[in-house]
């Protein structure tokens, strides 16, 4: 059954679900969410793991200002290198001798990124609808800045919204725009919306909807990629994106399995028993090599 867990980092506190219990000899799955989603967003793949695969302890964080999360200060715009910060307080506090990252879309370019960095902290990868941190051409690098500043103008300036009048309201909306079948996306708008005067809200921090200021040019994803050590599993749909079949990335990775599923861009919300059946072998390979099995 999954529980609710709180995890105390520097000036927050982030919430999970989560299955299991930490142990210092035994294997910890992190899940890392997308964009405006929450760890809700793995609840279907959780849900049949717990089942398939005994004994493992798995969680899935809120990033910041997600989901039960705590938001950051006023004037805090969650620029995307804090977070692989926040992501190494949390496992600084699970004592689990091996750890598994899987990350959705902006989940998997933070488990791109610490796992790059702290290659000692991280046994496998699995990303799913993510392939490295995004990158652009340097010459972009004025009109980003541009850009960016406005964007935090039109945040500071909006009027505060008007919520919905039922979450079927919320969740048809929600459904529509990320192409995903209501019943998949449930548990991720549920977790997502709290009441307030007799109106539905997204818990969402606004602040998240700021572009950023800052991407990084292709040499430096090149320069991350390369620096992946562990087993990579790239999970992607039919409908995804596209950018995550490039040769010139996928060749940057010695150690990579490539698994195509039907969907979009939340296959794991599509297609949660494969997945999970694609995280459970990586569990079970990794327990193999580490005499747990």
């Amino acid at each position: 059954m999954l529980t609710q867990k709180t995890y105390h980092i520097s000036g927050n506190q982030l919430a999970a679900l989560e299955s299991g219990t930490p142990s210092a000899t035994g294997i910890s799955v992190v899940f890392l969410h997308g964009w405006l989603d929450n760890a809700a967003s793995f609840s279907p793949v959780l849900a049949r793991l717990e089942m398939d695969t005994p004994g493992v302890h798995f969680c899935a964080l809120d990033l910041p200002g997600h989901g039960l999360s705590g938001h950051k200060s006023t004037g805090n715009y969650y620029t995307f290198h804090d977070y692989i910060d926040d992501v190494h307080q949390v496992l600084t506090d699970i004592p689990a001798k091996t750890v598994i990252l899987a990350g959705h879309s902006l989940g998997g370019l933070i488990a791109s990124c610490y796992s790059a960095a702290f290659p000692e902290r991280v046994s496998d990868i699995i990303l799913i609808e993510a392939l490295g941190p995004l990158a652009e051409s340097p010459q972009d690098c004025v009109r980003r800045l541009r850009n960016g500043v406005l964007s935090r103008e039109r945040i500071r300036r909006k009027v505060a919204k008007k919520g919905f009048r039922s979450l079927q309201q919320a969740l048809s909306l929600r459904a529509n725009r990320s192409g995903v079948a209501e019943k998949c996306i449930r548990p991720l708008v549920e977790r997502g919306l709290e009441m307030r005067d007799d109106r539905w809200f997204w818990r969402a921090d606004p602040m998240l909807s700021a572009d950023s200021l800052y991407r990084m040019a292709e040499s430096h994803a090149t320069a991350i990629l390369k620096a992946i050590q562990c087993p990579v599993t790239l999970i992607r749909g039919t409908q995804g994106y596209e950018y995550l079949m490039q040769p010139e990335r996928l060749s940057l990775m010695e150690n990579i399995t490539v698994h195509t599923l039907p969907g979009g861009h939340h296959c794991h919300l599509e297609q949660p028993d494969q997945v999970a059946q694609m995280i459970d072998g990586v569990v079970r390979k990794r327990q193999k090599l580490s005499g747990l099995y």
